[in-house]
């Protein structure tokens, strides 16, 4: 079973096909590509990025075919995977697919995007590609299953395999090919959680490597270098090393019939996944019960294991990645600014004293049947308890920005200015043609630079 799955799940990419793509999924792909975008250009003059800039410049000198989000100069295919990946994971607002707890677009958008324009692929074979990641992707993270990212940072780790199939597909890499890129990616997969307690830089370093490490696995088995024939379930390879709940079926679960592309969720808010629950269920509470951050003694947010593992228990935090991570802190700008969208996240905001006030007030309890359903659903769960004695509770099934409670037109494309202008992008023509360029990118017979809207 285990090698068929593997072989079963490359072969759907490997031959996938713009045709078979239900209108839906080409319409998602296109806005999921104009979300990555934002998120791209807000974090692309902010540390670490710059970093990334110039380590890349002196391993991969010289001028190339791809965009780099920058605005400042084009690059190879690789440098472009590269530091793109690493500016889009900056301000904490790239997609997510819940039940494979992956942020996809993270990885497959930096790739696909250098690919298209290095080889010049029309706007259909890159949406192909793009799919082919997200799927390959999205169903390999569900292979591994929660309890490997306790440990590993699944955008690390599975989105290395992810990119590599979004590259190889681009590349149009035969099957057998495409199987020993999988191997290369996966065995370059790594990416540990342990970064979270230091607020180190890691975050990313690992979407950076995972783009560049995919690409790379694709362009060797391009060129005869093979893998791993079942790095995922084969004897030593992913599964036994970085899981104990593997699931083999879910790598070939409802192959071209159900799409991963249309689970994946937008996020709303600047902040880790995990506090969105627990916020989006305190805001429906405060707006319903008309309450005020004064009224407020106590929220208590019941949360999956993996928000424990993840989230950190500061109140103050100190730098704005540390913000980002806090319960307290994302509820505290939410109670007083009302937003916890990119342009709240300031040094500023985060160490207002009535924010930090706030954030001591909230508490996360283990919840076991926001456990039990996660990561498949991500319940919001909070307890306010209000200066006139009252306790009152709200459970929330469906985040803000899950297909299920989706972001209208409005909220996506206002994500997007926002996004933006955070990234100093504050041309209205430009950032209207950045729009255009993605919602009619299946339109395009050929990817071109994006430079001259991005300086």
């Amino acid at each position: 079973m285990t090698m068929t799955a593997t072989d079963d799940l490359v072969r759907f990419v490997t031959n996938l096909s713009f045709d078979e793509l239900p209108s839906a999924v080409v319409e998602t792909t296109q806005n999921l590509m104009l979300d990555w975008l934002g998120s791209g250009i807000a974090g692309r003059h902010l540390h670490p990025t710059p970093c990334f800039g110039r380590v890349v410049e002196g391993i991969a000198p010289g001028e190339g075919a791809c965009d780099i989000l920058t605005g400042a100069s084009r690059r190879s295919s690789f440098a472009a995977s590269m530091i793109n990946a690493a500016a889009g994971n900056i301000v904490e607002q790239n997609d997510l697919h819940n039940a494979s707890i992956l942020h996809p677009g993270a990885v497959v958008f930096p790739v696909v995007l250098a690919l298209a324009q290095e080889r010049g692929l029309s706007g259909r074979d890159t949406i192909v590609a793009a799919v082919a990641g997200y799927e390959a992707g999205i169903r390999v993270g569900e292979c591994l299953g929660a309890s490997h990212y306790r440990c590993w940072h699944t955008t690390a780790t599975v989105g290395t395999l992810a990119a590599a199939m979004a590259a190889g597909r681009a590349m149009r890499l035969d099957h057998r090919s495409m199987l020993h890129a999988l191997g290369s990616a996966g065995t370059q997969a790594s990416g540990l959680w342990a970064f979270i307690h230091d607020d180190a830089d890691s975050r990313p370093l690992h979407a950076a490597k995972a783009a560049s490490n995919g690409l790379l696995a694709a362009a060797l088995a391009q060129q005869g270098v093979t893998g791993a024939s079942d790095i995922l379930l084969g004897r030593q390879g992913m599964g036994e090393a970085m899981s104990d709940c593997i699931d083999a079926d879910r790598l070939v679960d409802g192959l071209g019939r159900r799409w991963g592309v249309l689970e994946t969720s937008l996020k709303y808010h600047a902040s880790c996944r995990h506090t969105h629950p627990g916020a989006d269920a305190f805001v429906s509470l405060c707006k319903d019960e008309r309450l005020a951050m004064e009224d407020i003694v106590g929220v208590s947010v019941g949360v999956h294991r993996g928000a424990l593992d993840v989230l950190n228990p500061s109140v103050a935090p100190e730098t704005i990645s540390e913000a980002k991570f806090s319960m307290g802190c994302v509820l505290g700008l939410l109670a007083h600014y009302g937003s916890a969208g990119v342009e709240a996240f300031t040094l500023d905001t985060i160490r207002n004293p009535r924010v930090r006030d706030f954030a001591k007030r909230v508490t996360m309890a283990f919840d076991p049947e926001v456990d039990a359903a996660y990561p498949r659903k991500w319940v919001g769960k909070v307890v306010v308890t209000t200066r006139d004695r009252r306790t009152i509770e709200r459970r929330l099934d469906h985040p803000k920005g899950d297909p299920q409670n989706p972001l209208s037109e409005e909220e996506r494309l206002a994500k997007f200015r926002c996004l933006a202008d955070a990234g100093g992008l504050r041309e209205v023509e430009a950032v209207d043609r950045l729009i255009d360029w993605t919602q009619t990118l299946s339109q395009r017979d050929r990817v071109g630079s994006l430079m001259q809207w991005l300086a």
